[in-house]
């Protein structure tokens, strides 16, 4: 029995993991609506008279929307793949790496797609301060605002 839950260490894994992939189909859904957005993108007239610079833009966006799709359902895969095994502890800790993995290329995917729009709508200086906020606001509350907010040791 863990002290502060009172449950063992198998129900507080089989919690975790359920947690885990909870939070995994949220990002996905993200994920999900992004990359459609960008599919369908390539099949417009508009995106086949765009610069070389967009339509890299365009890839980079694509990869990382694929990336993020790779790592945020790998936990789900391995999570099947070794139901009953008595792995979950190590999926726990694989799982937690590849999910803020995959947060990171989302976060990344996201920024680089309204990096585009903004480019293609407005101009390169937009594209940047668009970029730059986006950024910013992905870094301060996904990665510095969690950070702070950790418990820290007395």
């Amino acid at each position: 029995m863990t002290e502060s839950t009172g449950e063992t260490r198998e129900h507080q894994l089989t919690r975790n993991v359920g947690e885990m992939l909870q939070e995994m189909r949220v990002a996905q859904a993200g994920v999900q609506i992004l990359f459609g957005f960008l599919l369908s993108v390539v099949f417009t007239a508009q995106f086949r008279a765009a610069d070389g610079f967009e339509k890299g833009l365009h890839l980079t966006a694509v990869l990382l929307a694929v990336a993020s799709t790779i790592l945020l359902t790998a936990p789900a895969a391995w999570h099947r793949v070794l139901f009953r095994s008595g792995a979950r502890d190590r999926i726990l800790r694989a799982g937690n790496r590849t999910v803020i993995a995959g947060l990171c290329c989302l976060a990344l995917a996201i920024t680089v797609t309204v990096s585009l729009i903004a480019k293609v709508v407005f101009g390169t200086v937009a594209m940047a301060i668009v970029g730059g906020v986006s950024l910013l606001g992905f870094g301060l509350l996904w990665l510095v605002l969690p950070w702070r907010l950790r418990p820290r040791e007395e």
